[in-house]
């Protein structure tokens, strides 16, 4: 018998019995939908929280430190970062520090495409009856560049400007607020203050400690000198809209390093490691260095040499390959439940494929008597079992993606599109996978039936009423 025949019959038989063949697509329909929603769930997550990490900094991105621990935290793009400010040069326990001549060695390793170091301080900023704390952060500004941060408005820093040139997060100007008045700012009133980041320039005060002295008229200490600062591009983002950059303000850092030197020549500069007798250090420190690898693959074989220096070493591969771990873990568990209804499916096709066996006994047996080979016996009912897998299969991934975008509507009206994330996420592959596996399960679920059908006596068969 050819194929083409059999494909015939096989259709041909399902249709005979629509309601029954019905029902038991509509099994495999649900089971389908089951295990790809279930899994799509896992896949989400997962999905979500790379997106998330790209965004906070990327998978080829180290961020160093001095190692040997430390005292003074300094906060800046969204990350903590611990530096010892005190040393001693006669001490064995002395921290590693990140100097010019260390970041040239951090430069010098393999697989490293930008290192960066990064210098930050704090400065007071004033602009009409407005001030604000602003966390700077000084960088190369090619690293900068290769952050790929999204402007919303101006430029990126012009290299090789003596003059502090400023790109701020979309959130620096909520931190404004009138120290006169008693609105609270924007987190009570949710208004912005009037300020202009970009159009108007900013009056800085590097140092706070002599400026909140000199408040008191009986200190005798003069108010220290303002110095000025421009502002050229913004980053995107809305009020509200957490980025990792938000709270941050960025700068050459060559131009930042020769203004902290100026404003506090022969003094300490906040924040930097002293010596023994708590006098300035000759070489600058740098609070960390960014580091850029060229394939996420190499992160951590060089994030264990930056540590074999002596320096602190953390990136999100190291955090993220844990993570996926526990995903994968809960990836299983929404499969097997998921998996279950596929079962059940699996169930009522063998159910079906024997009670056509029972109604079409006499027909198997006339069949066999015109000399039908017996293979060709199997391979009809295998092609019925398969073709309720595979219609089920099909609508079952069809229902799922439906399922899907309904999850994920409900959960950004719930949390917002910012929050959200994706919950649900359907690769092509997966539908493919559900397909094939519907399809065999289907197949196998009548594998039994069909060996039935093969084994039936042909005189008997036909005797049958």
């Amino acid at each position: 018998m050819k194929l083409l025949d059999l494909i015939k019959m096989s259709i041909s038989n399902l249709w005979r019995r629509k309601l029954r063949t019905i029902l038991t697509i509509l099994g495999v329909i649900i089971g389908t939908a089951s295990i790809v929603v279930m899994i799509s769930l896992g896949i989400g997550l997962n999905k979500s929280m790379i997106d998330s990490v790209e965004e906070s900094g990327g998978l080829t991105t180290i961020n160093v430190s001095s190692g040997g621990g430390g005292d003074m935290m300094y906060y800046g793009g969204g990350m903590a970062v611990a530096v010892d400010s005190s040393s001693s040069s006669s001490s064995s326990n002395e921290p590693v520090y990140l100097t010019d001549e260390m970041i040239e060695q951090l430069k010098q390793l393999p697989h490293v495409t930008v290192c960066s170091p990064v210098l930050s301080t704090s400065v007071l900023a004033k602009q009409g009856a407005y001030e604000s704390w602003l966390q700077i952060q000084g960088m190369d500004l090619d690293a900068l560049e290769r952050m790929n941060y999204p402007l919303a408005e101006g430029t990126m820093p012009e290299p090789g400007s003596s003059e502090l040139k400023f790109v701020f997060g979309n959130m620096v100007i909520q931190d404004f607020y009138n120290p006169k008045s008693n609105s609270g700012g924007y987190w009570q009133t949710g208004e912005l203050p009037d300020v202009d980041l970009i159009n108007q320039p900013l009056f800085l005060i590097f140092d706070t400690d002599a400026y909140y002295q000199s408040q008191d008229p009986q200190s005798g200490i003069a108010p220290p000198k303002k110095y000025m600062g421009q502002g050229v591009g913004l980053l995107e983002g809305g009020p509200e809209d957490w980025k990792q950059y938000s709270y941050s303000t960025y700068c050459d850092i060559e131009a930042l390093k020769k203004q902290l030197q100026k404003v506090f020549k022969g003094k300490v500069i906040p924040g930097q490691p002293t010596t023994a007798s708590g006098k300035p250090r000759k070489e600058l420190v740098y609070n960390s260095a960014y580091v850029q690898i060229d394939e996420m693959d190499n992160v951590m074989d060089v994030q264990k040499q930056i540590q074999a220096l002596g320096l602190q070493a953390s990136s999100e591969v190291e955090w993220l390959e844990q993570a996926q771990k526990q995903y994968r873990s809960i990836q299983a568990v929404l499969g097997g439940i998921g998996a279950v209804s596929l079962f059940v499916a699996a169930i009522g096709i063998a159910n079906t494929m024997m009670m056509s066996i029972y109604e079409r006994t006499k027909e198997i047996g006339i069949i066999k008597v015109l000399g039908c080979n017996m293979k060709n016996i199997r391979t009809m009912f295998l092609m019925e079992a398969g073709f309720i897998g595979l219609i089920g299969g099909f609508l079952g991934n069809l229902l799922s993606m439906l399922i899907s975008k309904i999850i994920n509507y409900v959960v950004v009206a719930m949390q917002g599109a910012d929050m959200a994330g994706t919950t649900s996420y359907i690769p092509p592959w997966l539908m493919l996978v559900s397909l094939v596996f519907a399809v065999l399960v289907g197949m196998l679920a009548g594998f039994f039936p069909a060996l039935r059908a093969m084994k039936l006596s042909p005189l008997a068969a036909i005797r049958t009423e």
